[in-house]
């Protein structure tokens, strides 16, 4: 072994320990964390050997400058949510019949032309009917941007309504949150019947959700049965679970995990409360944190690096105060009861098969209960699969659109093939 091959495993192993000696003051539940933070600790050790500091952080602003990903932004609008919060959302709407296509030239739509040379559309007094309008729902510590390789394919095809749920994004703090209500999946539900009654208040809706969005939609339909039964075309399920996520190990021990789940919502309400000095730590670990992200986001090696960093910047960006204030509800979380009300409906399940967070086998149990759905497990994905294998589940929402009547079936040959996709059952 050479002399330096000794020096990296001797800084792997250093730090290795150090980190995990921390979190075994905490217990067996520490010591079960301090595996994973080890794990990253050296992988970032091992770096730092051949990469700088500097030279790391440049990286960092490099990917960021150069990244489009986030940039897309639509026609800003506000709902109101039944206690006060403001729900920030942006509409894509579908291009005009007259509007230059995606090779910069203009076509004409079909209709009788006027004196002025322009084209108009006679109803003679009868309204037209409202376009179907696609409303994504984002996940857990995530925004309306994780949705944007999707937003990208599918903008000016749809109308679609992409909103931050509350406390995160471009939203506002929770109102009952501020007040020391707990948030609870039910609530969320409550914001996405106040985000369609403003952007989309009439007309057919499909409903996208990944992860906590999924969630958000289960919790919509069981208290409100009618919009579902009246209005919705279609609905697409996103790397979520209808319950029983305190049974996920993520990747741990058993005795490891459920020592962890013993004692994290209380390390998470001290983190929260002292919320300035932990988003210091988060900065000043920046690299350790940032090896969590990924093995949580995504399974395969060669993800793209600017979307692992996007990934990044998402996560990073939820305050550990709203972190903490969110995670109780998943553990009460069951819907399995309102999933029937989408039995009516064309319905997409798609799932990574290394998801971490909210296992394939909870898109399967949903699958259970809606035999008639397309259910797709993505090989070598995990949770973030949207930002990981794009093209697959873009091609899967597009071919959910043309089912739900939201888009005609030759308007999506570009973005993506409806050929059969592994996985796909």
């Amino acid at each position: 072994m050479s002399e330096s091959s000794a020096g990296a495993g001797d800084i792997v192993a250093a730090a290795a320990a150090t980190t995990a000696a921390g979190w075994r003051r905490a217990g067996v539940a520490g010591a079960a964390i301090g595996v994973l933070a080890a794990g990253a600790a050296a992988g970032v050790a091992v770096e730092r050997l051949t990469v700088g500091r500097g030279m790391r952080k440049k990286a960092r602003l490099a990917l960021d400058a150069t990244g489009p990903y986030g940039s897309l932004r639509g026609t800003p609008g506000r709902a109101l949510a039944d206690d006060g919060t403001e729900l920030y959302y942006e509409v894509d709407e579908v291009e005009p019949p007259q509007a230059a296509d995606r090779n910069g030239s203009a076509e004409s739509a079909p209709g009788p032309a006027t004196a002025s040379g322009t084209r108009r559309r006679r109803l003679f007094g009868r309204k037209a009917p409202a376009p179907v309008t696609v409303v994504f729902s984002h996940g857990y510590c995530l925004g309306q941007d994780s949705w944007h390789f999707q937003r990208a394919a599918l903008r000016g095809l749809v109308r679609a309504v992409y909103w931050d749920q509350r406390s995160h994004g471009r939203s506002g703090r929770g109102r009952a949150q501020a007040d020391g209500v707990p948030v609870g999946i039910d609530q969320l539900g409550r914001d996405l019947k106040a985000v369609i009654d403003a952007a989309a208040p009439e007309g057919r809706i499909v409903l996208v959700g990944h992860s906590m969005g999924g969630m958000t939609m289960m919790a919509l339909a069981d208290q409100y049965p009618a919009l579902i039964r009246d209005r919705v075309a279609a609905v697409a399920f996103v790397g979520t679970s209808s319950g029983k996520l305190g049974e996920v190990n993520f990747g741990l021990p058993v005795a490891g995990v459920n020592a962890v789940r013993r004692v994290l919502p209380g390390v998470l309400r001290a983190l929260g409360s002292q919320a300035e000095l932990v988003e210091k730590g988060r900065r000043a670990t920046a690299d350790l944190f940032a090896g969590l992200i990924k093995r949580y986001s995504f399974s395969s090696k060669d993800v793209d690096p600017a979307v692992a960093r996007f990934a990044e910047r998402l996560i990073e960006s939820t305050p550990i105060d709203v972190v903490a204030e969110f995670y109780p509800a998943f553990t009460e979380h069951d819907k399995s009861g309102a999933l029937p009300a989408f039995r009516d409906v064309p319905v997409l399940i798609l799932a990574g098969e290394k998801d971490l967070v909210t296992p394939s086998s909870h898109s399967e149990a949903i699958a259970d209960v809606l035999p008639d759905a397309e259910l797709i497990l993505v090989p070598d994905a995990g949770h973030l699969v949207m930002l990981e294998h794009p093209e697959t589940v873009t091609d899967r929402l597009a071919d959910l659109l043309v089912r739900g009547g939201a888009v005609a079936a030759a308007n999506v040959g570009e973005h993506g093939s409806t050929a059969q996709q592994p996985g796909r059952r």
